[in-house]
C-alpha cells in the first residue's frame, strides 16, 4: 500500500480527484495519509477533512525565516514517512534537503507541456497568460519527479490540450485541469503504486 502525502495551496481540485480515484479504485493500492497546506484558508483542507484525511497547515509566515520553515517541513514529512509526496498545486519551493531526503519520491503536476512555460515565475494563471501571449496552439499538463530545480525533474506523463480561439487564461486553465491534470496526476500515482514506474 503506497502511503501518500499531498501538498496543496489552494482549492484542491487535483486533491479531490486523487481522493476520488482512491475511493473508486482507479488509483489502486494507495492511501492518502495526510494533506499539508501552506495556506490555512485553503479549501483543500476542507476537502481533506470531509474525506477523513488528517490535514496540517505549515506556513512560512509561522516561522522566523525560510530556513526554519524548510527544517519544519522536512521534520513534518519525516514524521509522516510517506512513500510518495504529491505536489498538487503547492506554491512553495521544495527545499533541497527535502528533495534529498525523498529522492524520486516527490512528484508535481505542472499546467504546461514542460519544457514550455515552466520554471521560476510560471505558476497558476501566469502559465496560461504566457501560453496565450505566445500564441501557441497546443498546451497541456505534465507530471514529473521533483529535483533541486523548479519544474525540471524527469517527466512521467504529459497530456496535450488544444488552445481555442477566444480563450482567456481562466477558460484555458479550466480546460487544462479538466482534460489533462485531473487525468494524468491520478494515473501517475496509480502507476507508481503498482510498480509501473
Amino acid at each position: 500500500m503506497l502511503k501518500v502525502v499531498v501538498c496543496v495551496s489552494g482549492g484542491g481540485t487535483n486533491l479531490q480527484h486523487i481522493i476520488d480515484g482512491v475511493a473508486d479504485g482507479t488509483i489502486r493500492n494507495t492511501k492518502i495519509t495526510a494533506v499539508i497546506s501552506n495556506n490555512e484558508g485553503a479549501y483543500a483542507l476542507t476537502r481533506a477533512e470531509k474525506a477523513g484525511i488528517p490535514a496540517v497547515t505549515l506556513s512560512p509566515k509561522d516561522f522566523p525565516d525560510r530556513e526554519a520553515f524548510n527544517a519544519g517541513l522536512l521534520a513534518k514529512l519525516q514524521e509522516l514517512a510517506p512513500d510518495l509526496i504529491v505536489l498538487a498545486g503547492y506554491l512553495v519551493r521544495i527545499p533541497e534537503a527535502v528533495v534529498k531526503a525523498f529522492p524520486r519520491r516527490i512528484i508535481n503536476i505542472h499546467p504546461s507541456l514542460i519544457p514550455s512555460f515552466c520554471g521560476r515565475g510560471y505558476y497558476g494563471l501566469k502559465v496560461h497568460e504566457a501560453t496565450l501571449a505566445r500564441g501557441v496552439k497546443v498546451t497541456g499538463a505534465t507530471v514529473h519527479f521533483v529535483d533541486e530545480d523548479v519544474d525540471h525533474g524527469e517527466i512521467i506523463l504529459q497530456k496535450p490540450v488544444y488552445v481555442e480561439k477566444g480563450d482567456t487564461p481562466e477558460v484555458l486553465q479550466k480546460r487544462v485541469m479538466e482534460q489533462a491534470e485531473w487525468i494524468i496526476l491520478p494515473k501517475a500515482i496509480d502507476m507508481i503504486a503498482n510498480g509501473e514506474i
